[in-house]
């Protein structure tokens, strides 16, 4: 089976955070650890992988929601 990168991340809680909201839609994923960071802290790097036909799903899923601008009048 391949897998592609959806994002990597110098924070492995943040690559779980959306591991999980994946997994809620039954999106099939994993987390790849990259090794630890350089600095005392931050944990270590990780990579959200996914399978190369739920690419697009996933990100829509991750992506932020557009919020609508009540400013602008419509006619």
């Amino acid at each position: 089976m391949s897998w592609t990168t959806l994002k990597t991340t110098s924070a492995r809680w943040e690559a779980e955070l959306m591991y999980q909201l994946l997994a809620a839609h039954n999106i099939p994923a994993r987390i790849l650890d990259l090794g630890m960071v350089s600095y005392f802290g931050a944990g270590s790097s990780a990579a959200l992988q996914v399978r190369p036909q739920d690419q697009w799903t996933a990100l829509l899923l991750l992506s932020p929601v557009e919020e609508q601008h009540s400013d602008v009048q419509e006619p």
